[in-house]
């Protein structure tokens, strides 16, 4: 076995492999026996396109090129399609019009052109109409309008306001015999995991609304996937307790099914999210969150027995259920991502479709081990450390490995112990990682999600700097090189923990914040506020953006920093990275700047996405001075003595 140093190992696990060889999973919907769901292909620039599987297992596109099914709503989208009775409605990227396709033919537009967008469809058969989100960006200047809107399916009429006058909107559901209509509501400053409101209606015979009922939610209480059952009750997801648990109502009076300090629930980033669904008006099946890993389980609706499924995965979501089979996307430390059928009769489980059809030996594979750490004010905060792995390498004696700390966007997202190319590309070539769910993850129940309300920039930071210290005091990685990456919200925690604290040595932002004041004052609407409970409202407390943003601080940063960034980005646009690139310039620090002509917030496309695990890749080999075992495309890095890309 050769030795070779930490960094410097040889792997199969490529960014190329990474960026062709992987799609990205989707919304997934149930059609009778027929299953959709949506790929997003980094091999065809990025575009979502809709899969469709028949009963004895026939896999094709359902939608044809150039056509791209995603939708802007929120800037994030989701829910951009819905399938009945064989007949596909969806939202397209390029024009944000909503279209009708019927298998084999061309989709036909159902909304004009215009400044709309459209999401989290739902199809009202009793009255041959489309039900969704729509955000009307008609009035130059000013925030777009969020509204509930009716679409014929026909095409033969303009789209009708039903419900108007708060905010935000998402998930209307249709009542089993389209008589009621269920969805829910939020209003500046809340995101949607502060609080939201429920309400339903009823629904005349020609479609229009009478007067609406809040049945649940508020301010302070945060609901999550409404859904009628078989029979027609109201379901829905609340964390009123401090939890995200499942709920009923029944008519006068909401019942909890299975409480429990447990998460039913997600932060409602995009549409269409979902992890339950019914088998019967007796049965659903659901997945929930106990200590960061996720469980599959059937519920029985009147007693409120939990009933685990064992299958070996770690992550689920996606749930669709149908009378005897459920779909999800599944996941495990030794398993990417997969689209899996299990049947609820015989237990037999199905991959429908991978993440990744490449195989990787698992002599390349680094399993995660949760991490539980001490952290600020005497907490605890958590966390997924990978060991360098791979069997064709010995590291020099008494050599320690360098450590990538992820922290991960949102901030309300969370990692998962998930296999993960993205992971193991720098595990198996010899750097360790600590993958983050610092305090404000999910997970985890509501007050520590909260720990980060007013502490944007503290405690994330905090949890990120005590996790790698718990590592060096273990001895498993070398103090001395210890670097942190993150995206969006992750790339603010990773350009923080590099100005205000002193323990890394090198980092990575992709599309970071830099200023919390630009961000506060040029941002999209569904955040325009999100900042107020994260940080403090704006401009009341501009002393605390101020103090808060990297960009007003660069005197503190004393090592290499390489800035990723889509020139498309309307959520945290160019400026944040090149203001931060100018002042560390403007400084003599080493600095790289990685732009990206197409991109928006998220890289797609595979040329792209390459590009920037290779550059980042060569710029740790140059701070941490580890050789290559790969011939990369060198970054060019300002300030770098003896920089032989420059």
């Amino acid at each position: 076995m050769p030795v070779a140093p930490y960094g410097s190992w040889k792997s199969p696990i490529t960014a190329e492999l990474i960026a062709t060889g992987t799609i990205g999973l989707g919304q997934i919907a149930l059609d009778g026996d027929d299953t959709y769901w949506v790929e997003m292909r980094p091999s065809e620039a990025g575009r979502s396109v809709l899969v469709h599987r028949t009963p004895e297992g026939q896999i094709s596109d359902a939608t044809p090129a150039p056509f791209d099914v995603r939708t802007r709503v929120h800037e994030y989208g989701g829910g951009a399609f819905c399938v009945a009775d064989g007949t596909v409605c969806f939202s397209n990227f390029s024009d944000g019009r909503l279209y009708r396709h019927v298998l084999g033919g061309t989709p036909q537009p159902l909304t004009p052109e215009g400044p709309f967008r459209y999401a989290d469809l739902v199809v009202d058969r009793h009255r041959g109409r489309l039900i969704c989100v729509r955000e009307d960006h008609s009035a130059a200047g000013q925030q777009p309008i969020n509204t509930l809107v009716s679409v014929p399916l026909d095409g033969g009429g303009a789209p009708r306001v039903l419900v108007a006058g708060a905010d935000f909107y998402s998930t209307p559901r249709l009542h089993p015999d389209g008589t009621h209509l269920a969805w829910l509501a939020w209003n500046h400053p809340n995101m949607p995991w502060d609080g939201t409101e429920l309400h339903v209606a009823a629904l005349a015979a020609d479609g229009s609304l009478g007067g609406s009922e809040q049945i649940a939610g508020g301010a302070a209480e945060s609901i999550f996937q409404p859904e009628w059952s078989p029979d027609g009750t109201l379901h829905f997801v609340s964390d009123r307790t401090g939890w995200w648990n499942l709920y009923r109502w029944q008519g006068q009076r909401t019942e909890p099914l299975c409480p429990m300090e447990a998460e039913f629930g997600l932060p409602q980033w995009v549409f269409g999210m979902s992890l339950y669904g019914f088998a019967s008006a007796a049965q659903l099946v659901c997945t929930y969150a106990q200590r960061g890993q996720r469980h599959l389980a059937t519920l029985d609706i009147q007693t409120g027995a939990l009933t685990p499924i064992a299958l070996g995965f770690t992550e689920f979501d996606g749930v669709r259920v149908a009378t005897r089979r459920v779909v999800f996307h599944g996941g495990a430390p030794t398993h990417a991502l997969a689209l899996m059928q299990l049947d609820l009769e015989t237990q037999r489980l199905q991959v429908l479709r991978r993440s990744m059809e490449v195989g990787v030996d698992a002599k390349y594979i680094s399993t995660p081990e949760p991490v539980e750490f001490p952290t600020e004010h005497g907490r605890t905060a958590h966390a997924f450390s990978y060991a360098p792995r791979n069997d064709d390498y010995a590291a020099p004696n008494a050599e320690l490995p360098p450590l990538l700390v992820m922290s991960h966007g949102g901030p309300t997202a969370a990692t998962s112990s998930t296999l993960r190319m993205a992971v193991q590309f720098w595990t198996s070539r010899g750097i360790a990682v600590l993958d983050v769910n610092y305090g404000g993850s999910t997970g985890y129940g509501r007050d520590y999600r909260r720990r980060l309300d007013g502490q944007w920039g503290v405690v994330d930071v905090d949890d990120c700097v005590n996790g790698a210290r718990h590592l060096v005091q273990r001895g498993l990685v070398d103090g001395n090189r210890l670097a942190i990456r993150g995206s969006s919200a992750g790339g603010y925690t990773t350009l923080c923990a590099l100005t205000f604290r002193n323990l890394f040595k090198a980092g990575a932002s992709y599309y970071g914040i830099g200023d919390l004041e630009a961000l506060a004052r040029d941002t999209h609407k569904f955040e325009a506020h999100y900042e107020e409970r994260l940080v403090g409202p704006y401009p009341a407390r501009r002393d605390l953006h101020h103090a808060r943003s990297p960009i007003h601080f660069t005197a503190r940063l004393s090592c290499p920093v390489i800035f990723f960034q889509g020139l498309d980005d309307e959520v945290v646009p160019p400026s944040q990275a090149e203001a931060m690139v100018a002042a560390l310039r403007a400084k003599h620090l080493p600095v790289a700047y990685v732009p990206f002509a197409g991109e928006q917030h998220g890289f797609r496309r595979a040329a792209t996405i390459q590009r920037a695990f290779e550059a980042e890749l060569y710029f740790y080999s140059r701070v941490f001075k580890f050789p290559l075992a790969d011939s990369v495309e060198p970054v060019h890095i300002e300030n770098l003595p003896a920089d032989s890309s420059a």
